[in-house]
């Protein structure tokens, strides 16, 4: 049974951009994925902390749903990839933050405002 993951890649800043799409499509079929799969690239940003010479990276996050048995052989290609300077894999669970409001939470949050506002006169 698949299980959703999010995946966080870092890349070596001086990889070309088709160079990054190459790498991520030849990882993305070895997961062999039936579903939809979402990547958000990034781009170019100055790293927390150095590693080793690298100052900046390339980043990139994918969210897809895979079967379990085949993450060890993705895992094992990420790192054996010169270019992937870091990478994460985690089971993706929710949307970080808070959950989208109803538009009746929505009314109530503004009529709050409104009556804190009045308190201030």
């Amino acid at each position: 049974m698949p299980r959703p993951y999010e995946a966080v890649y870092v890349f070596d800043s001086t990889l070309e951009d088709a160079a990054v799409t190459e790498k991520l499509d030849r990882f993305h079929t070895l997961l062999g994925t039936s579903g939809e799969m979402k990547v958000d690239h990034w781009g170019r940003r100055q790293l927390a902390y150095p590693i080793g010479p690298k100052e900046n990276g390339y980043y990139v996050v994918a969210r897809f749903e895979a079967e379990s048995a085949g993450l060890p052989e993705y895992e094992r290609a990420i790192k054996l990839d010169q270019g992937v300077i870091r990478h994460l894999i985690t089971l993706f669970e929710h949307e970080v933050g808070a959950p989208p409001m109803t538009e009746e939470e929505l009314a109530l949050a503004k009529k709050r405002g409104d009556d804190d506002d009045d308190d201030e006169e």
